[in-house]
């Protein structure tokens, strides 16, 4: 510990710097750079998985889209090219089937994956929208943002085959005037009077929709298009610790049963599973993760494998003093003390610089990315752990590399190296 505070031995490490600067210049460098790019590629790794975080948190993470297509193999006396419809009663099916899905919410739209979209005027104004007929459940799946003092579909609108709506924040802007809140207000939706019931905001990823669909009972839509039991796609949710693809697989054949469609038709159900595209999102970022720690040890290794050749250097030209520091008394731990000392200083200081550069390089990039929702990346930070892990390594590996100079140091012999011109 003595020497570890001596001022003689801080002396003697700072010129040693000095005589050996521009190397040791061009080593701190190596090692900065890589602390550098570690906490860089990390935090775009981070910022990557909190964009789709951020790009799927109004839907649950472990759910699917399906919907009926066209067959493409005869069947059960059934000819090619027949459409799938699903009806209400596969929602019970499924969820006595398939015990993993939680949620199942029907859906019935028009203007979406074709149809027309419905006309709404609200007096002298009037525009065409997508709508949607909604069960309460989907906001259990598909989480939606009432504003305005609104609120979305009940069960007792569904059972009254109430004439309320809900609309967009869009739809509110072109069709009321600005600062004038549309909830208890009618218009006409296709010629028939609804009251507005709340207004949504849109938010990118909660599912196929934008800001200006309108939502009504799904009872009130079987009445307005006439649609009897026939649902034209199902939102499923599965539990958060359930295999979504197998979940996927299950519901399918399922569907391919109660429908009668083959088992071998590929084309009769249209499928988007978001659960297992946010997987493969967290295992990208994850492998960013991996692929950023990687790089940055390397990096940071051939750093400090530099500060050790350095310091190898220095050594040999600082033969003849260490020897005569030997010579009038310097036991061998302190010789070793310092050399190491030295490389662990360096280490620190590559460290902490690389650090401080490296968290101003995300703030920039986070300040420039703060407004940008058209794009999955958000808050790109690494957490204060994994960086003190990363730097406590890094000392760990100035310490072991300063062992080999500071064992060449005290293996010199003092009348060698006195003898040496």
């Amino acid at each position: 510990m003595k020497t570890l505070f001596d001022k003689d031995t801080w002396q003697e490490i700072f010129s040693s710097i000095e005589q050996n600067k521009v190397r040791t210049i061009i080593t701190v460098i190596g090692v900065l750079w890589g602390i550098f790019l570690y906490i860089i590629l990390s935090g775009a790794a981070k910022g990557v998985d909190n964009g789709f975080e951020r790009q799927f948190e109004r839907i649950s993470s472990n759910s699917l889209f399906i919907w009926g297509e066209a067959t493409s193999v005869p069947y059960d006396g059934f000819k090619t090219g027949r459409w799938v419809n699903f009806k209400l009663s596969d929602v019970t099916d499924l969820k006595n089937r398939i015990p993993e899905i939680q949620h199942i919410a029907p859906r019935n739209s028009s203007g979406v994956f074709g149809g027309s979209k419905a006309q709404l005027v609200n007096g002298q104004k009037k525009g065409s929208y997508n709508i949607y007929g909604d069960f309460p459940i989907y906001t259990t799946i598909s989480t939606k943002t009432i504003f305005d003092g609104g609120r979305f579909i009940n069960e007792s609108d569904i059972k009254n085959k109430r004439k309320v709506c809900v609309i967009g924040e869009r739809t509110q802007q072109e069709l009321f005037k600005e600062g004038e809140s549309p909830v208890g207000k009618f218009v006409r939706i296709n010629g028939i009077h609804f009251r507005i019931i709340g207004v949504t905001k849109f938010v990118a990823g909660g599912g196929f929709g934008d800001d200006g669909d309108i939502f009504i009972p799904f009872t009130t839509y079987q009445r307005l298009y006439n649609t009897g039991e026939y649902v034209d796609f199902l939102l499923i949710a599965a539990y958060p610790t359930a295999d979504i693809t197998q979940v996927e697989t299950d519901v399918r054949a399922v569907l391919k049963e109660l429908h009668h469609v083959s088992p071998e038709d590929k084309r009769a159900l249209g499928a988007f599973n978001i659960g297992k595209m946010f997987k493969q999102i967290t295992k990208f970022a994850a492998g960013m993760s991996f692929l950023s720690m990687v790089i940055g040890l390397a990096t940071i290794l051939g750093g400090i494998i530099g500060i050790g050749n350095i310091l190898l250097i220095s050594v040999k030209e600082r033969t003849k003093e260490i020897g005569v520091r030997r010579a009038i008394g310097a036991t061998p731990k302190e010789i070793r003390t310092q050399i190491m000392l030295e490389s662990v200083f360096l280490t620190i200081i590559a460290g902490i610089i690389g650090i401080i550069l490296g968290a101003l390089v995300l703030t920039g990039i986070n300040i420039a990315t703060k407004d940008m929702t058209d794009m999955p990346f958000t808050n790109p930070t690494v957490p204060i752990p994994y960086i003190l892990g990363a730097l406590f390594l890094m000392v760990v590996l100035g310490t072991l590399i300063g062992l080999i100079p500071a064992h060449r140091a005290v293996s010199i012999k003092p009348i060698d190296a006195l003898r040496e011109e």
